[in-house]
């Protein structure tokens, strides 16, 4: 088969040789290779515009989420600081001790006890008519007064100090979004993403179809440090989020987050970068 030069006008000249070429289906097809010309630059054009406006789409969604990151990140870094500040107690008022102005007198109670007549102190007897007589009230104290009709009498008090409030428990099954004391992986920022690019699997599907991006998980660091409760907050790609949740969930176990001092369970925000080499 001969080669068809779709760009050659030479054809034309072999069909319309010998005839009238002044007619309008010569200059025609005289112009087909101009128009094929066109219409290739117009199919590239197209495609390379197409392929332009992917990338920019992929380049704003990442930025996007490495804003959102950093701000999420910024927040629970100030909501910690926040949940730092130590709460004023306020203490509790103490009414001021009552002033008696007005004092009944009284004789000191004895509470009766068989005795031998010679164990009997003369300072705890009691001259029953003494008491009959006198217009003093029975008391704890023998206390001498200064007013007989309206005057209070005496009595002991014991101050006790009020118990001293305890401290709030943590609740157990709680999940914190923001804490005192951030769960860490061991090492620290750095050796997470060292880990991670060292335990991920790039999906041979994703590979081959030229998928890349940035997967945006949330999971729980337990109280002994475990991984629990993966999910995918911002997906790229079936494989992709796969790969992700598989990946965090095979992770060594963190340094549990702090509340109050006692280790409690704390909610996390891991994005996982899929890029093609």
């Amino acid at each position: 088969m001969a080669k068809i030069d779709l760009v050659s006008n030479e054809w034309a000249d072999l069909v319309f040789e010998g005839r009238n070429k002044s007619y309008g289906a010569y200059v025609l097809r005289k112009g087909t290779s101009k128009r094929n010309i066109y219409a290739m630059l117009a199919v590239l054009l197209l495609a390379v515009v197409g392929l332009l406006g992917i990338k920019l789409i992929n380049f704003i969604q990442e930025q996007q989420a490495v804003a959102n990151t950093q701000e999420m990140e910024l927040s629970m870094i100030q909501e910690a600081k926040k949940a730092k500040k130590v709460e004023k107690v306020e203490q509790p008022k103490i009414e001021p001790e009552k002033v008696v102005e007005k004092v009944k007198s009284s004789i000191k109670f004895t509470a009766p006890v068989i005795k031998k007549d010679n164990e009997v102190k003369e300072e705890d007897e009691i001259d029953l008519k003494k008491v009959e007589d006198s217009k003093e009230a029975v008391g704890a104290f023998t206390v001498e007064g200064n007013d007989e009709v309206g005057g209070e009498v005496l009595k002991a008090k014991e101050e006790i100090a009020p118990p001293p409030e305890p401290e709030k428990p943590v609740e157990d099954n709680k999940v914190f979004d923001v804490v005192e004391q951030k769960p860490m992986f061991p090492g620290g920022d750095a050796a997470l993403m060292q880990w991670l690019s060292s335990n991920i699997k790039y999906p041979v599907i994703a590979a081959e179809n030229g998928v890349q991006g940035r997967v945006v998980c949330q999971f729980v660091v337990e109280k002994d440090g475990s991984v629990s409760g993966v999910t995918v907050v911002k997906s790229i790609d079936p494989s992709l989020d796969k790969e992700a949740v598989r990946v965090i969930k095979s992770m060594p176990k963190w340094t549990p987050g702090k509340q109050n001092g006692q280790n409690v369970r704390v909610k996390y925000t891991l994005p996982v970068q899929f890029k093609l080499q």
